[in-house]
């Protein structure tokens, strides 16, 4: 059965529209949003370097449109992560979620520290953090 372009990703029972995407897409779809922030990449960047629209990339990270096996090769190039990273804590119900402010925190720290372009610099600042650490 052939299906029209709207229909590939919902479909209709008894009247009532049902979307395909699952847990799991919405989990690998938080998964690709959160590591191209810590790399430091917008949408946009993200979306021309795997060859999509910014609203299809948008629409990978919410979970809206499902990505295939091979588009989801390319992000995992991408954003320099094997394959298995978005799959990562899917089996822990406790993981999932919004972000808390301190996980916020982090992922926020990553990405100005991924764009800190002096490599002297960023060794200092991971020196300081191992130090804080530690006290």
């Amino acid at each position: 059965m052939l299906r029209k372009p709207q229909e590939a990703t919902q479909l209709k029972e008894a009247g009532t529209v049902i979307s395909r995407a699952t847990e799991t897409d919405r989990h690998v779809g938080a998964r690709i949003r959160e590591r191209r922030i810590m790399l430091g990449l917008s949408q946009q960047q993200m979306a021309d370097m795997i060859g999509v629209t910014y609203q299809q990339a948008h629409k990978y990270e919410r979970g809206i449109n499902r990505i295939s096996a091979g588009r989801l090769y390319e992000i995992a190039q991408v954003l320099r992560v094997p394959v298995e990273y978005f799959f990562e804590t899917l089996s822990r119900p406790d993981d999932r979620g919004p972000l808390d402010e301190r996980q916020r925190m982090c992922l926020e720290l990553a990405r100005n520290f991924s764009q800190i372009p002096n490599q002297r610099h960023q060794e200092a600042l991971s020196q300081l953090a191992r130090a804080l650490a530690s006290k």
